[in-house]
C-alpha cells in the first residue's frame, strides 16, 4: 500500500531542489518523453545517462522517466503504433501484445519498430512540452508558500540561472 506521507515527503524534497524551476522542469520532461519509448527496463539508465549529458538533475529525470508505468505502457504502446502508421501513411496490421518480457519487444520492434519508434517519439514529445509547462507552474507555485524558496526563486528567474 502506499504510504501517503512518504509520497508527500518525496514530492516536496523534489519540488525544494535548490535548481532554477526551468532546471527541474527540463529534467522532469526529458523523462517523460523518455518513458513514453519502448524501451522498457531500459527507462533509468537512459535517464541517468540524458541527464548527465545534458547537466540535468538526475532525481527529477529519473522521476519522469517513471511516468510511463505497467497500467499505461500497454495503452501507449498501442496509441504509438497507431499514430505512426498514421503518419507514415500505412494500413495498420494488427498488433498482438502478449507479454512485456525483453525477448517479446524484441520481436515486437522487429515487425513494428518504425511506426512504433515514430510514433512514441511524437507522444513523448507532446507529453514532455506538457509535463515542462505543468512541472514548472507546480514548482513556482509550491515556493511561494516559502518566503525562503520563494527568495531563491525570484532571484534565479531575474539572473536566469542557478545561484551557487
Amino acid at each position: 500500500m502506499i504510504n501517503k506521507e512518504v509520497w508527500k515527503k518525496r514530492c516536496k524534497q523534489i519540488l525544494a531542489i535548490d535548481a532554477h524551476p526551468g532546471h527541474i522542469a527540463a529534467g522532469f520532461a526529458v523523462g517523460v518523453f523518455i518513458s513514453f519509448t519502448p524501451f522498457f527496463g531500459l527507462h533509468t539508465p537512459l535517464a541517468i545517462v540524458a541527464a548527465i549529458i545534458f547537466r540535468l538533475n538526475k532525481l527529477t529525470t529519473i522521476t519522469g522517466a517513471w511516468v510511463n508505468t505497467p497500467i499505461t505502457v500497454v495503452p501507449v504502446l498501442v496509441g504509438s503504433y497507431q499514430l505512426g502508421t498514421f503518419m507514415l501513411n500505412r494500413p495498420p496490421t494488427p498488433l498482438t501484445l502478449s507479454k512485456l518480457d525483453w525477448d517479446f519487444m524484441v520481436t515486437l520492434l522487429k515487425q513494428h519498430g518504425e511506426p512504433i519508434l515514430l510514433g512514441s517519439s511524437l507522444l513523448g514529445f507532446a507529453a514532455a512540452l506538457a509535463s515542462y509547462a505543468i512541472c514548472y507552474w507546480v514548482v513556482i507555485r509550491f515556493r511561494r508558500k516559502d518566503a525562503g524558496l520563494a527568495e531563491l526563486t525570484r532571484e534565479m528567474e531575474e539572473v536566469g540561472e542557478e545561484l551557487e
